[in-house]
């Protein structure tokens, strides 16, 4: 089985919801951004020994978090030692706009992934496209470089919904499969 690390920050909750679902799907160890953009102990070292890192980050102002960024430019001594250099990476955004420009979001990450030589894992599942589909169905707002969530602002965690979850798990378990295939 393939070692897979979900790393990531969440703001209200909802990104971290998103995170515990991808993590389900995958099988993975969740590695919590902190609020100020830390990791825990051992985090670097989890994230070097990984075969796969799953990042996510809420959209705010049409990109990542600050802690998310702090982190991000915190692996800059990873990136020039080229320490995760052809390791598989993919990622997961969550906002309170249907849109909101979480497309934005994944690009900073798939960036952040190419700049560390890494190898990106697409979404993988089809969109729910057809008239007869519903907002709880997998893949709803419509995805394929990786996983998206909408949380309404004034909604809790607990609230989001059902598909985006459900989009997010399949998502882990693709990364996941594709690990494992890569590991072997």
């Amino acid at each position: 089985m393939a070692d897979v690390i979900v790393v990531y920050h969440s703001g209200y909750g909802h990104t971290q919801r998103m995170a515990q679902a991808v993590a389900q799907g995958a099988g993975a160890q969740l590695l919590v951004i902190d609020a100020q953009g830390e990791l825990p102990e051992g985090g670097w070292e989890a994230l070097n020994t990984a075969d796969a890192i799953i990042m996510g980050s809420p959209t705010y102002m049409g990109s990542v978090s600050w802690q998310f960024k702090k982190f991000a430019d915190a692996s800059s001594k990873v990136w020039y030692a080229e320490g995760w250099k052809d390791k598989l990476f993919a990622g997961f955004t969550c906002s309170s706009a249907l849109n909101g420009d979480k497309a934005s979001t994944l690009n900073y990450l798939l960036t952040l992934a190419m700049q560390h030589g890494g190898l990106w894992v697409s979404q993988g599942v089809m969109p729910s496209t057809s008239k007869a589909a519903l907002r709880d169905d997998a893949n709803y707002l419509g995805s394929y470089s990786g996983a998206i969530a909408h949380a309404p602002s004034d909604a809790g965690a607990g609230e989001m919904s059902r598909g985006d979850l459900q989009t997010a798990r399949d998502f882990g378990a693709r990364v996941a499969e594709v690990a494992g295939r890569f590991r072997s």
